[in-house]
């Protein structure tokens, strides 16, 4: 992988075939745990998508454990949505887990009209 600027080239995961210009550069107090590695390589979710979510989130949550959870739809995944969960609580931060939450794509459904 080469950055050249804020162009990402030589990076391509199984559903992009070509480079990402403008790509969010990773959070430098921000660390993934050993268990969000797990959840991205099984999941087959790019890190990319994690930093993007980071950085500029469609929406944020502080949830009873005072975790916050960044949540941003995915264009490149259908629109569905991506749930980064930190521990802000801590130096570097770290990213607790990552998964595409299947609640808020139902629950956006059924808010627009799609479902029921």
């Amino acid at each position: 992988m080469l950055i050249i600027g804020h162009t990402l080239v030589g990076w391509r995961s199984h559903r992009l075939e070509r480079p990402i210009e403008h790509v969010a550069m990773p959070v430098p107090e921000t660390k993934l745990t050993g268990h969000a590695k797990d959840a991205l390589e099984e999941r087959a979710i790019p890190e990319e998508w994690v930093w993007r979510t980071i950085t500029t989130p469609d929406r944020t949550e502080i949830r009873a454990d005072n975790n916050t959870h960044y949540i941003k739809a995915i264009p490149e995944y259908g629109g569905r949505f991506l749930r980064v969960v930190v521990n802000p609580h801590v130096t570097p931060r770290r990213v607790v887990t990552v998964f595409f939450d299947r609640r808020l794509r139902r629950d956006h459904e059924t808010q627009s009209g799609q479902r029921e």
